[in-house]
C-alpha cells in the first residue's frame, strides 16, 4: 500500500510540465545494474491494531534499561531526573518550537533561554553565557577557537587529563584554519606542571578539565597563575554538578568555562543528544558563538527578550562571523533550566556532595578488596582501578550481572592497560556499590 498523497491526476500534471511520461522515467540516467527493480523485500502492511501488537513484541525483546545499575560515566552520567522536567520539555509549545528566527513570536522560548544562561552564569561565575551548544565536545572546541581569535595566535595548549574524544573534536575543528594544537603531559592522573611551564609561550591559552577525565582535581589555582603570567586565556572544561560543592572557574580566574550539560536533567540517551555550555567574562563577549538572548522593555514598559547577539553566519557576513554553528540545543537547555530551578543552590550542592561520599566510599572498599587507585589525587565522583584482569573482558562479565562496571582506561591510554574508571553518582545505593565490589571480586 502506498502513502503518497499526490493522486494519479496530480503525478501526470508533474509529469507532463518535466517533460517525462511515468516516474520511471526520472530515473532513466540511474544504470540498471545498481537500480531496484521491484518490490522491496517487506512484509505486508498491517492494520493498526496488528502494527502496535507487532511494536510491542519487538519492544518486550528490548533490555530493559532500569534493570541495570550504571557505573560507566567519561563523560555521560546517570544522574536522577526529577520528573517535573519531562513534563515540562513535554509541552507541545516547548517539544515542538523550533529556532526562535522571529523572536516577537518566541518569547517563551527566549525567557527560557535567557534563564538557562543566567543560570548557567550564577554555576560558573563567568559574566555572560550564549543559548547553548551541541554538547561538551563541540563547546570546548568552539571555546578554542574563540580564545584563538581573541589572542591572535594560531597555538592552543590542551592538557593531557582533558576528555580525549573532546581533543579529537579539537583538532578537527581546528584543521585547516591555521591553529597549532599543543598536548601537555600528565603526570599522576592530573596535568604536568613542569611540561605546563616548559611548553606555555606568551598568550597562549590553555585547556583544562576539572575534575579531569580520570575524574581528578587539578591545582586550578596554580595552573591559573601560571597561564596569566604568561599573558594567556584560561580555559576551563567544567563538571556543572561539581560546581555544587567546587569553586566556581570564575573564582579562580578562567577567562572561558564550558563543557557537557547532560547530567542536568538529560537522560544518558546513549550518547545524545546532550547539551554543550559555554560562558566566558564580558570583555570576550562579542567573540562568543552562537547566539546570547537578552532582556528589555517595549515601549509600554513589558518586559520582553530579544536576540541581543547573533554572531552566526545566517545573520550577519560570512568574513564577520564568529562561527559556523546553525542553532543552540533548546530543549536539553530547558530540561537543564527546570532541573536547576527545581534544585535550586541546595539540592545541587546536595548532589554533589552525596557523589563526593559515595565514590569515596565504593573506592575504600575496593581498596579492602586488593584492588588498589591508580592515582593518588583528590577526586570527585570518578576514580581509576588499577586491576590484573583484562578490564574488557571484565566488562562484559559484569555487564551479564545487569552492572555496566565502567570504562576500560587504555582504550584511550594504552599506558593504562589494567586500569578501570569507575563513576558513581547520587543514584547509587550501598547495596549497588557492595555488589560492584563482590562482582569484581568474583572475577579475580
Amino acid at each position: 500500500m502506498d502513502y503518497i498523497p499526490n493522486t494519479d491526476g496530480d503525478r501526470e500534471e508533474m509529469f507532463s510540465s518535466v517533460g517525462v511520461t511515468s516516474a520511471d522515467s526520472l530515473f532513466s540516467d540511474i544504470p540498471d545494474d545498481v537500480r531496484l527493480k521491484g518490490r522491496l523485500d517487506l512484509p505486508e502492511a498491517m492494520s493498526e491494531l496488528e502494527i502496535k501488537k507487532h511494536m510491542a513484541k519487538l519492544a518486550g525483546s528490548n533490555a530493559e534499561a532500569e534493570h541495570y545499575t550504571y557505573f560507566i560515566g567519561g563523560g555521560v552520567y546517570d544522574h536522577y531526573i526529577p520528573s517535573a522536567v519531562a513534563h515540562i520539555t513535554g509541552l507541545p509549545e516547548f517539544y515542538t518550537a523550533y529556532t526562535p528566527y522571529q523572536p516577537e513570536v518566541s518569547q517563551g522560548t527566549l525567557q527560557s533561554i535567557f534563564e538557562y544562561q543566567t543560570m548557567i552564569c550564577s554555576l560558573t561565575g563567568m559574566d555572560v553565557s550564549n543559548a547553548s551548544m551541541y554538547d561538551g565536545a563541540s563547546a570546548m572546541a568552539e571555546a578554542g577557537i574563540m580564545a584563538a581569535k581573541i589572542k591572535s595566535k594560531g597555538r592552543l595548549l590542551v592538557s593531557r587529563s582533558v576528555h580525549p574524544e573532546y581533543r579529537r573534536v579539537l583538532k578537527t575543528y581546528t584543521a585547516g584554519i591555521g591553529v597549532e594544537i599543543t598536548e601537555v603531559d600528565i603526570e599522576g592522573g592530573t596535568t604536568d606542571m613542569d611540561d605546563l611551564k616548559l611548553k606555555i609561550k606568551d598568550g597562549d591559552a590553555l585547556i583544562v578539565q576539572n575534575p579531569d577525565f580520570f575524574g581528578c582535581l587539578e591545582d586550578m589555582e596554580a595552573i591559573s597563575s601560571i597561564v596569566h603570567e604568561a599573558g594567556g586565556l584560561f580555559i576551563v572544561v567544567a563538571d556543572p554538578i561539581s560546581l555544587g560543592v567546587l569553586k566556581a572557574p570564575g573564582e579562580y580566574g578562567a577567562d572561558i568555562v564550558c563543557g557537557e550539560g547532560q547530567a542536568l536533567g538529560s537522560p544518558m540517551n546513549f550518547g545524545g543528544p546532550h547539551l554543550g555550555f559555554l560562558a566566558t567574562r564580558e570583555k570576550y563577549m562579542r567573540q562568543m558563538p552562537g547566539r546570547i538572548v537578552g532582556q528589555t522593555e517595549d515601549d509600554r514598559g513589558n518586559t520582553g527578550y530579544v536576540l541581543t547577539l547573533q554572531t552566526r553566519e545566517q545573520h550577519i557576513r560570512r568574513n564577520k562571523a564568529t562561527s559556523n554553528i546553525c542553532s543552540n540545543q533548546a530543549l536539553c537547555a530547558l530540561a537543564a533550566t527546570v532541573y536547576l530551578s527545581l534544585m535550586g543552590k541546595k539540592g545541587i550542592a546536595e548532589v554533589g556532595e552525596q557523589c563526593l561520599a559515595k565514590s569515596h566510599y565504593l573506592a575504600k572498599r575496593l581498596e579492602k578488596a586488593g584492588f588498589g587507585l591508580a592515582f593518588d589525587r583528590p577526586f570527585f565522583k570518578e576514580f581509576v582501578i588499577r586491576t590484573d584482569m583484562d578490564v574488557s573482558r571484565a566488562i562484559e562479565q559484569l555487564a551479564e550481572q545487569k552492572m555496566i562496571a565502567g570504562i576500560d582506561l587504555s582504550r584511550f591510554y594504552p599506558e593504562f592497560a589494567g586500569c578501570m574508571m569507575i563513576a558513581v553518582t547520587e543514584k547509587r545505593t550501598k547495596q549497588e556499590m557492595d555488589e560492584l565490589a563482590a562482582g569484581l571480586e568474583g572475577l579475580r
